[in-house]
């Protein structure tokens, strides 16, 4: 009859547990929860919960009961053995058994005398963990023991999967919103409007292909009234490149405050950047002053390219000068190049994204589109022939993701 009581306690500490275990979202919480059960129900003075990680095919733990974590492959030792068997294995003697891994003991100076060890499935009888249970209290585990890790079990391992999801779910919201506001501030980098140059028309226009991205371009008006121009894409986009590119722009800014001499601000960026970027990360760069006097844009295009200069019944199609900012530091920069404007002309300046958009065929817009739909709407006012060229890509990439960022600044003089 004592022995019965006895079970019945135990069952009934169970059931409590799965009460909890209904009730409780936090991961942490729960394995904590089910490692003192464990321990109680089961007489023992340890326990550790292993969980599955699908992706690196591990096993590693969380919650460990008197030792630190622990990651190992998960067909390793006797918990690697539960996990793939599925099964639940009762170790009387460790140190007799091949399979048992002494190392944990010899770290923490602990001594495993015996072990229960249980795989813990969701309903649908995926893996999600491995329950350890060691040293019971006055012998080894027995089969009452079994069925009691068994019934344990089956309420954990549902409960974990639960947790898990609810935790990722969490997770991926809380990243969304970081995201939003990496967005937001992002996007409060770009100039707000355009600028308005008496004889000119300028435009500047971004699409990213994530919540951030890798491009940018700025407008800033000088005391004379010329007007600094800076389109630039850093290598990759997402989080990364966007850090990389808001540092390149803040530095062009501080340049700019101090001198308007494109040497001196070029090789100034290039060194800043090339301190403290990785060696596989570079920025392409177009930096350059509209003297809407002298009807003339000076450059120094830093792997930016193509630069397409349209003119009536003509293009002038050039490549870059000098070398992306970052690729190596204390390069020396040569004096300006120029763009000269006549009556009509368009400057068009375009991150590569909108080059190398591809349609499901693997074929690319390319360079030559690009300037055939320029061309053919050279009295559009510029904000409405970017967007017109955006629809050309989306149309011609029929339904295909967008690859990589697409930023624009197009410079015209009026007729």
């Amino acid at each position: 009859m004592s022995n019965l009581k006895r079970e019945n306690e135990k069952l009934r500490r169970i059931l409590d547990v799965a009460r909890h275990m209904a009730t409780s979202c936090d991961l942490d919480v729960l394995l904590g929860t089910i490692v003192e059960a464990a321990c109680e129900v089961l007489d023992a003075d340890r326990a550790t919960i292993f969980l599955y990680d699908r992706q690196t095919d591990e096993l590693y733990s969380r919650v460990a009961k008197g030792i630190d974590s622990i990651r190992f492959p998960a067909d390793a030792g006797i918990a690697g053995q539960a996990a793939r068997t599925h099964t639940c294995i009762n170790v009387t003697d460790a140190y007799a058994d091949q399979r048992f891994n002494p190392e944990v003991d010899r770290k923490t100076g602990y001594r495993t005398r015996n072990l229960l060890t249980l795989a813990l499935e969701n309903l649908e009888g995926d893996l999600i963990g491995v329950l350890q249970v060691l040293n019971k209290t006055g012998g080894p585990f027995t089969t009452e023991d079994e069925d009691l890790a068994r019934v344990l079990g089956a309420q954990a391992g549902v409960a974990l999967d639960r947790a898990r999801l609810l935790e990722a779910f969490a997770e991926k919201q809380r990243m969304q919103r970081d995201l939003d506001i990496a967005r937001e501030i992002q996007q409060g980098l770009f100039p707000r409007e355009n600028p308005r140059i008496a004889g000119y028309e300028v435009a500047g226009w971004n699409r990213s292909a994530d919540e951030t991205g890798g491009d940018a371009y700025d407008f800033i008006t000088l005391d004379d009234g010329r007007l600094a121009v800076f389109l630039a894409d850093a290598t990759g986009h997402g989080i990364a490149a966007a850090l990389v590119i808001a540092q390149c722009r803040s530095l062009l800014r501080a340049m700019f405050s101090i001198t308007d001499d494109l040497q001196t601000i070029a090789a100034g960026v290039n060194d800043l950047l090339a301190d403290d970027l990785a060696a596989d990360r570079f920025v392409t760069a177009f930096v350059g002053i509209l003297d809407p006097h002298r009807h003339t844009v000076a450059y120094i295009s830093g792997g930016q390219g193509p630069l397409i200069m349209v003119r009536a019944g003509d293009v002038e199609n050039r490549t870059a000068n000098a070398l992306p900012f970052a690729v190596m530091p204390h390069l020396h920069y040569e004096p300006p190049e120029q763009f000269a404007f006549a009556p009509g002309d368009t400057l068009v300046l375009l991150t590569d994204g909108f080059y190398e958009a591809a349609n499901p065929d693997k074929e690319q817009f390319g360079e030559q589109r690009v300037i055939e739909r320029i061309a053919e709407r050279a009295d559009m006012p510029l904000d409405r022939l970017i967007d017109s060229l955006h629809a050309d890509i989306r149309a011609f990439t029929r339904g295909c993701p967008q690859a990589d960022d697409l930023t624009a600044v197009l410079i015209r003089r009026r007729r």
